[in-house]
């Protein structure tokens, strides 16, 4: 993420655009730094708090904490922002009456990012979220030939420990835990949900719509099916226990569009965390979860 603020060279792109002076371009160029502005104040507010974090894990906490400064410096930046981005839009030359919301923040911006009124997760933690995964993990791992440890370090990745897996309007879970979007002629149902996606280097709030799945089984099947189906993928199966093998060839397959994916799904399964969530549960077992018996419980 620091990479991300002090790399100026990244906006040669958006300073040139500037110069066309198009309203909804100058929008964009305003938007884009104003939401380095909000990350750059959160990331400072962080370092200037006293203590240790609550999560044992320090770099993962960081990591984690990271992204949600990320997101909520995207979200607070959307439609009209915080205002800087039109301050900054009038410099630029445009008129603040003509210049129109920023596009690509097009979803309701709740009244407070810190009090988002999302459903409660369905995993009370970690290893709550390990223990209901492993099995499942076990079966696409045999199948794709990889370690299950890599594949639940993508999972909690993908959806921070089962904290934020994509949820319906009326609150019920997607448990869509690899971020599969509804795309290649998917049938089933599917959820809509902002995401960030990298363009050029540069995170970009977009809304997308996702997979929805029945229960925890039909999500893992699904998963390992478009690894071993979709030639993409090719070069993903057959790692063994070479996480971080599994990791890049997911990278460079395009799994992600987050430059440092490969990096965060092994900074994650060499974590703490994961070391105390898989404890004691490779010869464990798990029943599918009902999404009506999830839903319920939110």
């Amino acid at each position: 993420m620091t990479g991300a603020i002090t790399d100026f060279t990244q906006f040669t792109d958006l300073r040139v655009a500037a110069g066309q002076n198009d309203p909804a371009v100058l929008r964009e160029v305003a938007g884009q730094f104003e939401a380095l502005f909000i990350e750059t104040m959160l990331k400072n507010m962080r370092e200037a708090s006293l203590g240790d974090p609550l999560m044992g894990d320090s770099n993962q906490h960081e990591m984690y904490q990271g992204m949600l400064d990320q997101q909520l410096s995207l979200e607070m930046s959307s439609g009209k922002g915080i205002g800087l981005a039109e301050m900054l839009v009038r410099q630029l030359g445009g008129e603040s009456h003509d210049v129109p919301e920023r596009p690509s923040g097009a979803y309701p911006l709740p009244a407070s990012p810190l009090a988002s009124a999302a459903p409660r997760p369905l995993w009370s933690d970690a290893e709550s979220f390990a223990r209901d995964i492993w099995p499942h993990a076990e079966r696409a791992a045999e199948r794709l030939n990889v370690s299950p440890e890599a594949i639940v370090a993508q999972a909690a990745l993908e959806t921070g420990w089962g904290e934020h897996v994509p949820h319906a309007e009326d609150g019920s879970s997607s448990l869509n835990l690899f971020g599969i979007k509804a795309s290649g002629g998917w049938a089933g149902e599917r959820v809509t949900k902002p995401t960030l996606e990298f363009e050029d280097g540069l995170p970009r709030p977009q809304l997308a719509e996702f997979r929805a799945y029945n229960d925890v089984a039909a999500t893992f099947d699904d998963y390992s099916a478009m690894l071993t189906q979709n030639p993409r993928y090719s070069t993903v199966s057959d790692h063994g226990d070479d996480i971080e093998g599994f990791a890049r060839a997911l990278q460079s397959s395009g799994y992600a569009t987050d430059p440092a994916y490969a990096q965060k799904l092994k900074a994650v399964a060499d974590s703490d965390i994961m070391k105390k969530a898989i404890s004691g549960l490779k010869n464990s077992a798990a029943s599918p979860i009902p999404m009506r018996q999830l839903s319920d419980a939110i």
